[in-house]
């Protein structure tokens, strides 16, 4: 099983029509929240017919025990990393959404934790994609990136899968107690307020250039 599979679950559902948000809220003193959701409501009976296969393309289906399992163990073990706390996954069977919640000390231990799971998790051959960095903070300006192991996962898509990515979506947002200064990239969209940054782009053109997301956002004094 994947690496990526445990987290994002992205062999079974980037196989469908798929809405990905990332939400990142910063304290001024370095605590935070991050929220993973994915939905594949609008998608379900694909997903299901899915699920009722003994195996896709040479590979074993887990049924909805077995994915309830993987995040359940996803989550028990997150929620023994240093810094990290108030773990939360729902996942909605029904309408295939599953959700996210990790309160965390710092944005390192949060990258920390996450990285020794899905390590600890995953086979040796994904340990490399996912030692890399991709969110640094140092107080001031914070750089993010989607991981490698999600794009190239999305850059693997063949040329008949074309319209499930040109119909998805990935959103990420970033919340901040003080202003927002500067961003580096021109797409990124801000609240009233300027506390909140959010860039948005179909999984084609993400599969095309993944790096549409890549931003630097920096805080006002």
């Amino acid at each position: 099983m994947k690496i990526t599979y445990i987290l994002f679950l992205l062999p079974l559902l980037l196989s469908s029509c798929i809405e990905i948000i990332d939400d990142l809220s910063i304290h001024s003193d370095g605590t935070g929240t991050f929220k993973y959701s994915i939905n594949l409501s609008s998608s379900k009976l694909k997903v299901n017919s899915i699920l009722s296969l003994d195996s896709l393309d040479g590979k074993k289906v887990p049924d909805l025990a077995e994915i309830e399992a993987k995040i359940t163990e996803f989550k028990n073990l997150l929620s023994q990393e240093p810094g990290i706390s108030m773990v939360k996954t729902d996942l909605n069977t029904s309408d295939f959404i599953l959700k996210i919640s990790i309160d965390f000390n710092s944005i390192s231990q949060l990258q920390s934790g996450i990285k020794s799971v899905l390590i600890r998790l995953g086979k040796e051959k994904d340990q490399y994609a996912i030692e890399e960095d991709w969110i640094s903070w140092d107080g001031k300006t914070l750089n993010r990136e989607i991981p490698s192991a999600v794009t190239s996962k999305v850059k693997s898509f063949e040329y008949s899968e074309m319209d499930l990515l040109k119909s998805g979506t990935y959103t990420s947002i970033t919340r901040f107690d003080k202003p927002i200064l500067k961003t580096s990239n021109s797409n990124c969209k801000l609240n009233p307020s300027r506390t909140a940054s959010m860039l948005q782009v179909n999984t084609y053109d993400l599969k095309l250039n993944n790096s549409l997301i890549e931003n630097a956002i920096t805080l006002t004094p």
